[in-house]
């Protein structure tokens, strides 16, 4: 019987996917910037898209391209909406991205508030540099404007947490709860190969006031995750025994206390903080407290729809207490700049909580311009303050500070008082870690060069994991 062409035929095996590579294009060796980029054979994601802010070599990356395109990108999958992950996005758009932004639903309504201040903020600082002629650009522009937030706001898509969520064929994506701020989350990707990736976004606290803690990390093959804290530890007693005696003292002198806060979480923090010192009698009745940030503000309306809804990322007894967890009365907002501006007639003691935390832009500028040079004054600053940044530079001892294109001498008294971060500090993250089987290889981002390294060496030496700090532009195998 003659053998058919079909009996010869050696069947060749079907061919298999090539090692997904993965690019630090940001948020390495600094806190901010957190950009990184995930290819396979038939997908390229980007995880967090964020700005970069502080230092002047910083920031004039947001204005370099990327690696690869930014129509090749299929996918953003954005952890939270702080500005350092979430910041870039407009300008990816502007540049050709058209895929599904992939993130949270409180996520995805924080970001537009983020996103349009960014704009606002930007086009505004374009102006004023025109107008005074201290930009060395003719003329200077701003990154993107709100026309491209605009175009942005149309890619969110807004998934559910714990749930598995096929962006392309092969790849999966599930978001798990971060407890840093509403709508945080850390990414769990399973890739086309089967390999699997793990980002972190940043980790809150587990004694966070408002939400649950993070839900553990259940492993992946290459786990990033942050190191901001990797060097600290925080001592919540101590931190807010340091935050009530700036205000006793500052008030007792006769003097306003500026509190710079990032509009997301911060500031609803330190309002549960001047609640409970209300209640107590330590605030008293006739020092005013103001809220000058739109910004703060609408995310402060996002903050109290989670607790009127019930949010299961809030802590019970937040919900429990209801809107008088975030009401310091007599709690002013400052919504229009009018309002802002009456702040400066106000007389005796005040609080003044506004955005930027890390005062690089906002109203907070004009009252730190206003209020540092008197000694009855203090400026607390109440999270991590990134290399670069005035609030840095306060914490640092700065004598001046330059603002609008001019020198302002710092008379008024600083407090440091960094347990009201939302980042978990390094045993806390050594925690969320364990328990879990040890990925190939953990990479320290998110975190300056020796908080990442003072992690690196506490993973491998307590967890016997392989920890690795990665340089920028550095491109690796998921595997």
């Amino acid at each position: 019987m003659e053998e058919t062409a079909a009996n010869n035929a050696t069947v060749s095996p079907a061919p298999r996917s090539r090692p997904s590579l993965l690019t630090f294009l940001g948020g390495v060796g600094t806190v901010t910037g957190s950009k990184f980029l995930v290819e396979s054979d038939h997908a390229r994601i980007l995880v967090d898209c964020g700005l970069f802010q502080g230092l002047a070599d910083l920031r004039r990356r947001n204005w370099r391209p990327l690696s690869c395109d930014a129509s090749d990108i299929h996918a953003v999958v954005v952890t939270h909406a702080h500005l350092d992950h979430c910041g870039y996005l407009p300008r990816l758009v502007r540049h050709g991205f058209r895929g599904p932004i992939l993130t949270t639903a409180h996520t995805a309504r924080l970001a537009e508030i983020v996103l349009r201040d960014s704009a606002r903020l930007q086009t505004e600082q374009a102006q004023h540099a025109n107008e005074r002629r201290w930009s060395k650009h003719r003329p200077a522009k701003p990154l993107y404007d709100d026309t491209d937030v605009d175009h942005t706001l149309r890619y969110f898509d807004p998934v559910p947490i714990d749930t598995e969520i096929e962006i392309i064929a092969g790849t999966v994506l599930t978001l798990r709860g971060a407890g840093h701020i509403l709508g945080s989350a850390w990414a769990h990707l399973t890739l086309e190969d089967g390999h699997t990736l793990a980002v972190s976004g940043d980790l809150g606290r587990p004694g966070h006031p408002l939400l649950r803690p993070a839900e553990p990390f259940s492993g992946a093959d290459v786990l990033l995750t942050e190191s901001t804290y990797g060097n600290r530890r925080h001592d919540d007693e101590a931190g807010r025994a340091r935050f009530t005696a700036a205000l006793t003292r500052t008030i007792g002198r006769g003097g306003t206390v500026v509190i710079p806060a990032f509009a997301l979480d911060r500031t609803e923090v330190v309002l549960h903080e001047l609640a409970g010192l209300r209640r107590a009698g330590v605030l008293p009745a006739s020092v005013p407290v103001y809220v000058d940030s739109p910004m703060a503000l609408a995310a402060l309306d996002v903050y109290r729809d989670a607790i009127r809804a019930h949010a299961p990322e809030l802590r019970p007894d937040i919900t429990s207490h209801g809107m008088a967890a975030l009401s310091p009365e007599p709690f002013l907002a400052a919504r229009t700049v009018q309002e802002s501006i009456e702040i400066n007639h106000a007389q005796g003691p005040a609080v003044i909580v506004s955005s930027a935390g890390m005062a690089t832009g906002g109203r907070v500028l004009h009252h730190l311009r206003r209020l540092l040079p008197d000694p009855r004054n203090a400026v607390v600053i109440v999270g991590f303050a990134a290399e670069g940044t005035r609030a840095r530079d306060l914490v640092d001892g700065a004598r001046t500070l330059k603002m609008f294109g001019e020198y302002v001498p710092v008379r008024a008294e600083i407090a440091n008082v960094p347990h009201f971060s939302a980042h978990a500090d390094a045993s806390q993250i050594l925690d969320w870690l364990s328990g879990a089987p040890a990925p190939h290889t953990t990479y320290l981002v998110h975190g300056e060069p020796d908080a990442a390294a003072t992690l690196r060496d506490r993973i491998d030496r307590e967890l016997g994991w392989t920890a690795v700090v990665p340089r920028s532009g550095e491109a690796v195998l998921v595997r």
